[in-house]
């Protein structure tokens, strides 16, 4: 991090400037360090900064306050300068309380800047996390810059003139921390007074006091002598085309990309879902879009919200259902019948920490072979997997274009890390949209040998092998539907063993005819025998990773794969090319396995499953470990 010290004209504070901050918010579960990171960001997002950055929940809806296992915390990056992470280390940790302080020393480095809330500090709270003393008081702290404010007390100092109890006044110490950490990196102050107003308008008074704790967190730090510096972070200009950005979340920019996707291809969406973390605040959010024809429907269970989503797919709308690992499994027979009866249909899968109930707030890649092969029968289904929060709305529109185009079935593979985190992202225009319209069978598609017209439901675009698409009610389109095999052509219900294997073989044609981009590689050297393969959320570690190889003269090569399934046409070509293919994965391997198994390469896992993402420079270590040409 540079930086560079001047005075700042308002008062006799030194101001430094610095190209990049790392600040990490945690408290317990109760302590809105949620709400406090995303208000920090909105507003880092509004002075133009590059940003990332990482929620970390605790699974319990109320875990037990003070505990080690009720920790919250929320950790955003942001910068003058593109950057593609949360970060590795925070450069500053706001701990609310001392289970806060345990849970995360270890990964502020040394000089690093710790705020600390001294009226937790108490001996009951330090001996629930298992201190022996206080270690404000101890020496054990010493290698750090700590500054101990007694927040709670602030804030109920600063709302004594409200009808508060102590206990409820305390509760806006958030604010005041926001507030301070405000002041310190000069963020603006109206979109967080606007959001208040609004958030609380039906109780002004409680607007009114949080109002007051965050001004008065700000006011602290102008005039307090513990902050004798404050940071200034220039805007990223350089970092982003010209256009109109938005700071967006990788499960707001999936319903804003099926929004599109919808209109688009002028069909009703129709979502049919069941709540499940991380996967729920897609059905929230394209709850609110009705205006746009999206009907919202909230299951009695798994298996239900994806047959009705089927069954809207069947009447002629673009049928999605949302879940995670865990509904999958509960999915995957009305999967198979989707792609029996050959209808689009999109299944988000927010991947989570697994198996079974797992961790469920926590982030993994773990259900690739879920999507690729987690049903009966040889039942192929295509497979899209986006790399950032913002590239979440166009994986959306690309997942609806395979479904709408082959008519099929298609997963699209987010997770945990992608659906929290958020990141800059500029808004499209329309007209920079995919034209995703589809043509419906209306009249007789068939003439039979005496000369009689018919319509035949699966008889097939000679490009495509998709199917014509019937809307029910249409006069002389009646057909069967069901999961027996049908017959090609004219659906019949059919066990004819030579039919069976034609269809089974026509429907993995049809997967492996879907047109999907070449990869490209990012060789800038052209000199690389190492080359990185990756897919999903990994893209941000891993190329940050790259940066700091090639930054100390290394040389590696990068690719990143957006279509699973089928791969992309000259990726095997791609794979043999080089020495070397590491492919990190937040799993023990998966597509490694599809990778060595397709195009017997000798591709080198390096693998995790923590339920958290991986850091650059652990990356970074692994790739100089495992090739002489990257050190």
């Amino acid at each position: 991090m540079t930086t560079e010290v001047d005075q700042d004209s308002r008062d006799t504070k030194a101001v430094r400037r610095v190209d990049r901050v790392i600040i990490r918010f945690a408290g317990d579960s109760g302590d809105g360090m949620q709400l406090t990171g995303d208000r920090f960001t909105s507003e880092t997002a509004s002075l133009g900064n590059d940003l990332s950055t990482l929620p970390n929940f605790p699974a319990e809806i109320r875990a037990p306050a003070g505990t080690l296992p009720g920790v919250s915390s929320f950790q955003v990056h942001f910068a003058d300068h593109d950057i593609l992470t949360p970060g590795d280390a925070p450069n500053v940790l706001v701990a609310m309380n001392p289970a806060a302080l345990k849970a995360n020393l270890a990964d502020v480095p040394r000089g690093g800047e710790i705020i600390v809330n001294t009226d937790e500090f108490t001996s009951r709270a330090l001996a629930k996390v298992g201190y022996d003393g206080n270690p404000l008081e101890d020496g054990s702290l010493d290698g750090y810059s700590v500054h101990p404010v007694p927040l709670t007390a602030l804030t109920v100092e600063a709302l004594k003139g409200f009808d508060l109890t102590r206990k409820e006044a305390g509760r806006s110490k958030n604010m005041f921390a926001l507030g301070l950490l405000s002041w310190m990196y000069h963020r603006p102050t109206e979109g967080t007074e606007a959001f208040l107003r609004a958030k609380f308008a039906k109780r002004p008074e409680i607007a009114e006091a949080n109002l007051t704790a965050f001004r008065a967190g700000w006011n602290f730090g102008e005039t307090t002598e513990d902050f004798a510096v404050s940071y200034e972070v220039a805007p990223a200009s350089s970092a982003f085309p010209a256009g109109t950005y938005r700071n967006i979340s990788g499960n707001l920019a999936l319903a804003y990309g099926l929004v599109a996707a919808s209109q688009r291809a002028d069909l009703p969406l129709f979502l049919g879902s069941y709540p499940i973390t991380p996967a729920s605040d897609v059905l929230h959010e394209l709850s609110k879009h009705k205006n746009f024809g999206v009907r919202t429907f909230q299951a009695e269970d798994e298996i239900a919200g994806i047959g009705a989503a089927l069954g809207a797919a069947f009447g002629g709308s673009l049928g999605v259902t949302t879940t995670s690992g865990p509904g999958v499994a509960l999915k995957s027979e009305t999967i198979g019948l989707a792609v029996s009866l050959e209808l689009p249909l999109l299944i988000i899968d927010i991947q989570r920490g697994g198996p079974s109930t797992g961790l469920p707030t926590k982030t993994e890649q773990a259900d690739l072979l879920q999507a690729m092969y987690g049903r009966n029968g040889e039942a192929p289904v295509p497979i899209v997997a986006p790399a950032t929060p913002g590239e979440c709305f166009t994986a959306a529109l690309d997942a609806a274009r395979i479904a709408l185009t082959y008519r099929t079935p298609v997963f699209l593979l987010s997770d945990g890390y992608l659906a929290n985190g958020s990141e800059p992202w500029r808004v499209p225009e329309v007209d920079e949209l995919p034209d995703l319209r589809v043509q419906f069978t209306t009249a007789p598609n068939h003439t039979l040998a005496d000369g009689t017209e018919v319509f035949w439901p699966y008889k097939r675009d000679p490009h495509t092998l998709a199917r014509p698409w019937a809307v029910p009610g249409t006069p002389g389109l009646e057909h069967r539907i069901g999961g027996i095999e049908k017959q090609d052509g004219t659906g019949n219900i059919s066990y004819d063993p030579a039919n069976h294997e034609h269809m089974v073989r026509i429907r993995q044609a049809k997967t492996d005819g879907v047109t999907v981009p070449d990869a490209v590689v990012d060789d800038p050297s052209s000199e690389a025998r190492t080359l990185v393969l990756g897919w999903g959320s990994t893209y941000g570690p891993i190329t940050a990773a790259v940066r700091r190889i090639r930054r100390a003269g290394g040389r590696i090569a990068q690719t990143h794969v957006r279509h699973l399934n089928p791969l992309p046409a000259n990726l095997g070509d791609v794979l043999r090319s080089y020495d070397r293919v590491l492919c990190p994965e937040m799993n023990l391997g998966q597509l490694a396995i599809l990778l060595r198994a397709r195009y017997l390469v000798d591709v080198q896992s390096i693998t995790q499953v923590t339920g958290l993402p991986f850091k650059a420079e652990q990356l970074a270590s692994a790739f100089k470990e495992a090739a002489p040409d990257a050190r």
